[in-house]
């Protein structure tokens, strides 16, 4: 268990890191981003609802379904090879963005950070924990923390196109900050958070052999060991 903590304790620490340093400039952040022309922000508001947790949870539960299904009625051996993959991926999807929506919802309602919108009147910093209202859980954000995970589960499927993807979630997380749901900090949080969640779950998947295997430097590479073989 040492290689997943060392990458946990990494994460967290960057993750302390950012949010620390974003925390003194988010009043003066978001209100420049808010500031920006009508055109940027008009974009930002036609992409930053990607990052829901809705879709991709039901998109991977019924990929999920489908492959086993497949994996069921499949009488060709390598049919069945391929469904059983499809089942992994759809699998390490699910039970990535499951598990983040669980964490970064428990941390909204812990944390409970007054959103942007209330900044004339409570400021930047106001904290009301168990307030059960959306207006108090902005931090951390929950759109970021979706991308986060979905990008990262794609970061460890294709890792030579890790920066692609780390560019793609950090516009998603900047869209909220541009369109007024989040401060700069939340961002940095869920996107940390996000990424984290499917580095976690790799490790899990390769302990058991299934999807990821741990390679010689003990990070999780994409299949099984008896196919790095």
């Amino acid at each position: 268990m040492k290689r997943p903590l060392v990458a946990t304790g990494w994460i967290l620490l960057t993750t302390i890191v950012l949010v620390f340093a974003l925390v003194p400039l988010d009043p003066f952040l978001s209100q420049k981003a808010q500031g920006l022309p009508a055109s940027i922000v008009a974009f930002n508001e036609t992409i930053t609802d990607f990052g829901r947790f809705g879709w991709m949870i039901y998109l991977s539960a019924t990929a999920l379904a489908a492959a086993f299904v497949v994996r069921r009625a499949a009488k060709q051996e390598p049919l069945q090879r391929k469904a059983s993959t499809a089942r992994d991926l759809a699998a390490y999807f699910l039970l990535t963005i499951g598990t983040a929506s669980a964490l970064v919802h428990t941390l909204k309602i812990l944390v409970g950070r007054a959103r942007p919108e209330l900044f004339t009147e409570l400021g930047a910093y106001s904290l009301t924990p168990f307030a059960n209202t959306n207006l108090y859980e902005s931090f951390p954000s929950g759109h970021s923390t979706a991308a986060g995970a979905f990008f990262g589960v794609f970061a460890m499927l294709l890792p030579k196109l890790r920066p692609l993807f780390l560019i793609l979630a950090l516009m998603i997380g900047v869209s909220r900050v541009i369109v007024g749901a989040h401060y700069p900090s939340d961002v940095a949080a869920g996107l940390l958070l996000g990424l984290w969640t499917s580095v976690m779950m790799a490790f899990l998947f390769a302990k058991y052999d299934r999807l990821f295997h741990l390679g010689p430097g003990g990070w999780p590479l994409l299949g099984r060991s008896d196919q790095a073989k």
